[in-house]
């Protein structure tokens, strides 16, 4: 399949250690840009952390560093965790790139060129945490924060204004031509009556905030944060420095984001863009938050979930197995080490991991680890169910339903038990007139081990690779095109076996 693919996730801000929440978004990310190569596409994946702000140099202070010093330590946690997870990203972009700073520039100029940035002045209150304003009717009495609950600053300064009211109209006209442009559908509703209330004019720079990229031309203002953290997805794609690049990846650009930055991207970013002349983005999908056994993670109660510490404990393709499967995409999610172990022992080591040990084991101990394709290989109940499974495969993964999409692949999972159950090798085996309906039983099934580790692959990567290596046809994931291979009389004329060692052992807990 032809075509590009651009993925992003939000930048992460340099605030804190990364937790299951960036670790879920990127997770994300990696599976859909696996996906896409292995349809034979071009992709573009890109992930990054927002280093700018008034929090940072605030942070940076009390810590006795420069902000750069700060970000600098920073950040490699979150490159750390990415390489612990085995990320797939193609650009890791801080927005303290000379290149970025550049873009962001260029970019402010040409919406005031274009009559959509203006001087004025701002009074509000502001949530310095959140990097944020909020309005009186936002408040509605409280002044405390709406997003994180801190007190508020009240600030009267000089401000350069970007003209969002002038796209309320444009924004619900675009909404209307493209209901999906952000899913799921409960947040396409929830932008569209808030873009439908009206939009107001949006503050898009700050005084005497020295951390940060200096609006141009106007250096003692220094440029919003969030109006700086967007145009990195700009900045990935060469914007104004690289056509080729640009034409061949923003079409298709995808943003993964979480529910709470989503009026940023929902919002005011389509709006940017429309002002700018430029294509908005393909779609923008806001998934949900994770709670850790019922209850809000907060520092202080002590529940954050480092993912670190789980990859360490249980291993990184359990961990990226339970974020894509435990919850359909979108909504929040709940997590539990009972909840992990007991979803990681039933389809991972029970059903998964058993289905291929008991095939392997039976190929070594009947066939010495050798099975040639046999005549008549062809089999109608396993060809119409691996047809089903596809289609729906893909749908769901064209809808970023990831834990649907496992869902399909376990159905041949199960299939794959019930045969191996129902056709007992074990018993043909000693039988001298059932050795060619053996041969046919124990390759069925090495094919189904065959399309699974394929398919398995943007999952987990580090088992599927294993699987396929076991089976002597690691080969296939050097193809341009490997999905297309999933499919009946595309495996080897002989399966040569390694002797295997479980998979996933059954945890304990």
């Amino acid at each position: 399949m032809d075509g590009s693919f651009y993925i992003t996730t939000p930048i992460y801000y340099v605030n804190d250690v990364p937790h299951i929440g960036h670790a879920y978004t990127t997770c994300a990310a990696d599976v859909l840009a696996r996906f896409h190569r292995m349809r034979g596409e071009r992709v573009l994946f890109s992930t990054g952390t927002d280093e700018h702000g008034q929090k940072i140099a605030r942070a940076a202070q009390d810590a006795g560093l420069t902000p750069q010093e700060l970000v600098d330590r920073v950040v490699l946690r979150f490159q750390d965790l990415w390489k612990r997870m085995h990320i797939s990203h193609d650009v890791f972009i801080r927005t303290t790139d000379p290149e970025h700073e550049r873009t962001v520039q260029s970019f402010f100029l040409l919406l005031k060129e274009k009559g959509y940035i203006y001087k004025g002045e701002y009074e509000g209150w502001y949530c310095v945490p959140c990097e944020t304003f909020w309005t009186e009717a936002q408040l509605e009495g409280r002044l405390v924060c709406p997003d994180c609950g801190r007190p508020l600053e009240r600030l009267r300064e000089e401000s350069y204004f970007f003209a969002l009211s002038k796209f309320t109209e444009p924004l619900l006209r675009y909404l209307d031509e493209h209901p999906d442009f952000v899913m799921p559908e409960s947040r396409f509703n929830e932008i569209y009556s808030f873009v439908k209330g009206g939009l107001k004019d949006q503050s898009i720079s700050r005084l005497g905030v020295r951390w940060g990229i200096p609006v141009p031309g106007d250096p003692n203002h220094t440029i919003y944060v969030w109006f700086d953290a967007l145009i990195n997805y700009l900045t990935v794609v060469g914007f104004g420095r690289d056509r080729e690049l640009f034409e061949t990846f923003w079409p298709s650009a995808h943003h993964l984001v979480g529910k709470d930055i989503l009026r940023f991207h929902a919002v005011l970013w389509p709006s940017m863009l429309l002002a700018a002349g430029l294509p908005l983005p393909r779609r923008v999908f806001a998934h949900g938050w994770w709670t850790v056994e019922g209850e809000k993670m907060s520092k202080s109660k002590g529940n954050v979930v480092d993912p670190l510490e789980v990859i360490a404990r249980f291993g990184v393709d359990r961990f990226r197995y339970f974020l894509m499967r435990e919850v359909s995409f979108g909504l929040d999610g709940d997590f539990s080490e009972r909840a992990f172990v007991e979803r990681s022992n039933a389809d991972l080591s029970d059903n998964f991991g058993n289905l291929i040990h008991r095939t392997l084991n039976m190929v070594w101990k009947y066939r010495n680890g050798r099975v040639a394709r046999p005549s008549q290989y062809e089999d109608r109940e396993w060809e119409e169910l691996l047809q089903e499974v596809r289609e729906r495969f893909f749908t769901f993964m064209d809808r970023f339903a990831f834990s649907q999409a496992l869902g399909e692949i376990w159905r041949l999972v199960h299939f794959g038990n019930r045969y191996l159950d129902q056709k007992a090798p074990w018993r043909m085996a000693k039988d001298p007139d059932l050795g060619e309906e053996l041969d046919r039983v124990l390759y069925r099934l090495l094919d189904c081990g065959r399309i699974l580790g394929v398919l398995l692959f943007p999952f987990m990567p580090e088992t599927a690779t294993r699987l396929l290596q076991y089976l002597g046809v690691e080969e296939i994931l050097r193809d341009r095109n490997p999905l297309a291979l999933c499919d009946w009389g595309k495996g080897p004329s002989v399966f040569s076996v390694a002797q295997p060692e479980p998979l996933f052992p059954r945890l304990q807990g």
